[in-house]
């Protein structure tokens, strides 16, 4: 993000004040180092998630929580990613992840996900579902000595975030989310199920051939009239350092669309300011509703098709419709 949201980079994500207590206490059920300790130890496992990896993503639905529902079948799936720091202020680390695919005798690019990490960050943007994310400030005891972590959208709209410890002790650096809400992952959303959104902790830690990233999440949904939990389900996605894969063109097109993408952080952040928040129009297949038009400006920058002046101007107006609430 840019400067725009806070003084440290704001995490946007997560729960909301009402979590803080909860955040406060995963940072003590570790060590608590003082506060250049927490950064330096936390800046050290952030990057340790950078590089070039094979991916093994694993999601298993286990118990489910009313009469009727049937827990579908796991899902495993593998591939090539690339991992890198776009941003790196101190206090906040960007990392953008790009899937390399070879098909047909041919590599390709996927821009995935990216995560952001600032460390003690002033705010959180809280999903409340229904399209709906809700910028809301922390207090220096709630934030003290945690890391926050938000994910994005590929075309940059916020997914999820909260804030937690990072935690080294017993041979791993581990972080910990607080209970945070998320929308619901393409996976599910383009299956349309009867559950709206996950009530989920994240967890990241580094371990000897990479990192993993684990998930426990409950999906949750609308049933006579009240919130119900439909089933718990696991995730494990295991990022295992690889060499061999090329790896040039996810670098390729960082450096062709580091700019166009730079330009549309920015206007995200814009949005999120003047509403505290935002309303955006969320899509099964994209996340949002301005993911494939925005993606498909950075395909043109990249090819020399539009220029980049032009290519934000459009984006902003593509985002300006998405958050504009019907009515």
């Amino acid at each position: 993000m840019s400067g725009s949201i806070s003084r440290r980079g704001a995490v946007l994500g997560g729960m909301g004040l009402a979590a803080a207590p909860l955040a406060a206490k995963a940072a003590a059920a570790g060590p608590a180092p003082d506060a250049a300790g927490a950064l330096e130890a936390g800046r050290r496992a952030v990057l340790g998630m950078v590089g070039d990896f094979h991916v093994r993503f694993d999601t298993r639905e286990t118990v489910p929580f009313v009469q009727d529902y049937e827990p579908a079948d796991p899902a495993i799936h593998a591939g090539d990613e690339v991992v890198r720091v776009i941003e790196d202020t101190g206090a906040t680390l960007r990392l953008q992840h790009i899937l390399v695919v070879r098909q047909g005798g041919q590599t390709f690019t996927i821009r995935h996900w990216r995560q952001d990490w600032t460390f003690e960050p002033d705010a959180v943007l809280t999903y409340a579902g229904a399209d709906t994310w809700r910028l809301v400030p922390t207090t220096a005891d709630s934030r003290r000595g945690l890391w926050g972590q938000t994910v994005w959208n590929t075309d940059d709209s916020p997914r999820y975030g909260a804030l937690g410890a990072w935690v080294h002790d017993r041979g791993v650096s581990r972080w910990t989310s607080q209970p945070t809400l998320r929308p619901l992952a393409r996976r599910d959303a383009a299956a349309n199920p009867p559950y709206d959104r996950y009530a989920c902790v994240n967890r990241h830690a580094l371990t000897p051939k990479g990192w993993v990233h684990e998930q426990d999440n409950a999906k949750v949904g609308t049933r006579a009239g009240q919130d119900a939990t439909f089933v718990h389900e696991v995730v494990i996605n295991t990022y295992d350092r690889a060499e061999g894969f090329d790896a040039a063109p996810a670098e390729a097109y960082l450096a062709a669309t580091q700019a166009y993408w730079n330009g549309v952080r920015g206007e995200w952040d814009k949005v999120i300011a003047a509403g505290a928040g935002l309303w955006l129009r969320e899509a099964p297949q994209t996340g949002s509703a301005a993911g494939p038009a925005l993606m498909g400006l950075a395909d043109q920058v990249q090819a020399g098709e539009i220029a980049l002046d032009a290519a934000l101007g459009l984006a902003g107006a593509i985002i300006a419709e998405a958050t504009r609430r019907p009515g």
